[in-house]
């Protein structure tokens, strides 16, 4: 005798689960899917952006990174905490933003002192590894001396280089410095040794304490040296006089026949690889910051070029060309 009620009551069972399991499936890959949306069409920027400094608080770089995010975080609705990652003329912080994902959410700022590094036999990275965001600011950088010393001008330095070995404090063997340094001693015969010093401070006191003859220096981070009477600047390495008043009377590199000049110069980067809509959402944000009262007035403060801004389609060409002025200074100096 066949059950027949049994063997249907099964199947009608097997295809309720098989009908339950079914719309638990669909359930599930529906609020998968819902959950993955917010993600796929999240606004940009919807968390804080990393504003990696390579360099100490309170030198150049980090100034300009604290007067940038201030502005930018309020165009861009998220904050900008700035991280100091110091060390080895730059390469610990852009090694930090290089092993970062490509995804906007680090940006860094570079300095001429770091990126000269690209121009040596073993470059710590290339220019296509990053996206320039923008030039921000350009600076003239000299030769600074003890105001109370022996050297007046640029004639006594040549002077007393000519007869005994002068020191210049550095940021680092490579740096911009130590390349402009090594120029110069090759052109002129005089005899000038570059002495790094990491930290700006001990740059510094170096000169005053009479531990270096002359500094190597942007306009700006010795601005309170100089305003004070302690820092006379004998010399800047600039293609045109220098557009700041109070240094109008200093020669300039280009007038007396040097062909180096390598000014100063911070851009904000990002990795390379970075999605083009973000690039240009920070590109567009750093933009409005060059445009403001507040950044054109730190650019004063700084003694900076008032035209340093560059914008992100011109930038790098900029880096470009400055890099191919370092290499033509390096191959110059042998």
């Amino acid at each position: 005798m066949v059950h027949t009620q049994g063997i249907s009551s099964r199947r009608t069972a097997g295809f309720a689960r098989t009908c339950w399991g079914s719309r638990l499936r669909k359930a599930a890959a529906a609020i998968g899917v819902a959950a993955m949306l917010p993600l796929a069409h999240a606004a940009y920027p919807d968390r804080p952006i990393n504003f990696i400094v390579p360099w100490g608080p309170g030198g150049g770089a980090d100034l300009l990174a604290r007067t940038s995010s201030k502005i930018m975080q309020k165009q861009l609705g998220v904050s900008l905490p700035v991280i100091n990652v110091p060390g080895a003329d730059g390469m610990v912080g852009m090694t930090k933003l290089l092993t970062s994902p490509a995804d906007g959410y680090n940006v860094a700022v570079l300095i001429g002192d770091t990126f000269a590094l690209v121009s040596g036999q073993h470059p710590p990275f290339t220019l296509k590894q990053i996206i320039p965001l923008a030039i921000m600011i350009q600076q003239p950088s000299g030769y600074w001396v003890n105001a109370k010393g022996p050297f007046k001008n640029w004639q006594d330095v040549v002077a007393a280089a000519k007869k005994r070995t002068l020191t210049v404090a550095v940021t680092g063997f490579g740096s911009a410095d130590d390349i402009t340094t090594r120029y110069l001693a090759h052109k002129l015969g005089i005899k000038l040794e570059s002495v790094p010093f990491a930290k700006p401070g001990q740059r510094y006191s170096s000169i005053l304490g009479g531990n270096a003859d002359i500094v190597y220096e942007q306009t700006g981070d010795v601005r309170s040296y100089f305003d004070s009477g302690k820092f006379r600047p004998v010399l800047f390495f600039y293609p045109k006089p220098v557009p700041i008043p109070v240094f109008s009377k200093v020669p300039v590199s280009a007038q007396l026949g040097l062909d180096v000049t390598l000014p100063q110069f911070r851009a904000i980067v990002v990795k390379a690889g970075t999605p083009p809509d973000r690039v240009k959402k920070l590109a567009d944000a750093l933009q409005k910051v060059a445009q403001t009262p507040a950044f054109k007035a730190y650019l004063n403060q700084q003694y900076a070029d008032p035209n340093s801004y560059v914008p992100m389609q011109d930038a790098d060409a900029f880096m470009s060309n400055w890099l191919k002025q370092a290499e033509m200074t390096i191959a110059a100096s042998k």
